[in-house]
């Protein structure tokens, strides 16, 4: 019979040492929508080697925590905001990613209302960047943001995760707008209407936009209480709005 040979931590450690010195990191993609376009929030990067280029929100995992704590840290110090999901994206492993050594690291997302959130926007240069108007972005930030989009656009019809985004009384026309700005095409405002008053994800006000320059359109509320004690996405993102 085989005898399996036993090695201690130590052992394993000192035989894989450059496996033990592979840095992980976490970046926060925080959409906001505004004046019909759809943003998401960036920072001034610190390093040399990226001057004058944004970044997502991130940070090297602390030896003590777990990605979920270093998420919503890096939020909290980043921004001042702590009322908010985040959800996990994807993991980033390119051996190049990062000019420093080999960092691997994890992304989420969260969707918050831009006029609703108090932001150290003065902090580090914190600054909401149109989507449109993105080049590039230091790192691997641009395909980090864009695979944060594409979850986001493969979601929306089917789960209602973006009312995080707008007021909490809104229009059917502002909602329309949010879709069609994170959708990046035109929708069929018939079609479009038809679907969500079948999903009955919506709440009539019996109230109407006030101050517009255009016909008022009647005001809705996102139906809380359709996913209230479901433990899923929707719940999580209804309950932090």
């Amino acid at each position: 019979m085989t005898t399996v040979s036993q090695k201690t931590v130590k052992q394993l450690k000192s035989e894989n040492r450059d496996y033990f010195q592979i840095a992980i990191s976490v970046d926060c993609v925080i959409f906001g929508f505004e004046n019909g376009e759809l943003k998401v929030l960036l920072i001034r990067s610190d390093l040399e080697e990226y001057k004058d280029h944004w970044t997502l929100l991130g940070d090297l995992v602390k030896p003590d925590e777990d990605l979920e704590s270093a998420s919503y840290r890096v939020l909290k110090e980043r921004t001042g905001l702590m009322d908010v999901f985040l959800e996990q994206v994807y993991t980033f492993g390119d051996v190049s990613r990062h000019p420093a050594g080999r960092v691997i690291s994890t992304a989420y997302y969260s969707l918050v209302n831009i006029k609703d959130h108090q932001l150290r926007l003065a902090h580090n240069q914190l600054h909401w960047h149109p989507i449109n108007e993105i080049n590039a972005l230091a790192f691997d930030h641009t395909k980090i943001l864009n695979t944060c989009i594409s979850q986001l656009q493969d979601k929306i019809m089917e789960h209602p995760i973006v009312f995080n985004l707008l007021p909490e009384k809104f229009s059917l026309r502002e909602l329309q707008s949010l879709y069609e700005a994170i959708l990046g095409t035109k929708l069929d405002r018939r079609n479009f209407r038809k679907k969500f008053f079948l999903m009955d994800w919506l709440v009539d006000m019996n109230e109407v936009e006030q101050d517009v320059p255009h016909r008022p359109g009647k005001l809705y509320q996102f139906n809380k209480g359709r996913f209230e004690g479901e433990n899923t996405e929707a719940s999580k993102h209804a309950q932090v709005v």
